[in-house]
């Protein structure tokens, strides 16, 4: 019969627990969020502050959608998914001129996103997307 030494057993349960917590994590960052649906984002630019909404639809890592603002009017959008991050782009309308708008996230929950958004090199800032 074989004898473990306490300090022995508990070092193992130890390094067993760090084992299943980390596949945990790893489980976790793999896991496919579908991005579909209605989002609120709130957005603060340097030119000023906006609460679009944006409705999404993805397929595998092909993402499209609409995007409705007073601030850059109604565009429809189309955009990437892969792992945790998010990148999308349209046409927006600032004062009668048309411009490319990128956002780009980082996935936080099946519910959360943040990242940053670019208007056609006129101004940038920050943005958290929050599902509807």
């Amino acid at each position: 019969m074989r004898v473990m030494h306490p300090g022995k057993t508990a070092a193992l349960v130890a390094a067993a627990m760090i084992v299943m917590a980390g596949s945990a994590t790893g489980a976790f960052a793999q896991a496919k969020i579908d991005l579909t649906g209605k989002w609120l984002f709130t957005v603060e630019t340097s030119a000023g502050p906006g609460t679009p909404t944006v409705t999404l639809k993805q397929d595998g890592e092909k993402l499209t959608g609409h995007y409705s603002s007073t601030n850059l009017g109604e565009a429809d959008l189309t955009g990437t998914v892969k792992g945790q991050s998010v990148n999308f782009t349209f046409t927006g309308d600032v004062q009668g001129n048309a411009v490319t708008v990128t956002y780009a996230a980082t996935i936080e929950s099946k519910d959360a996103m943040k990242g940053t958004i670019d208007i056609g090199g006129l101004a940038g800032g920050t943005f958290t997307g929050k599902r509807q």
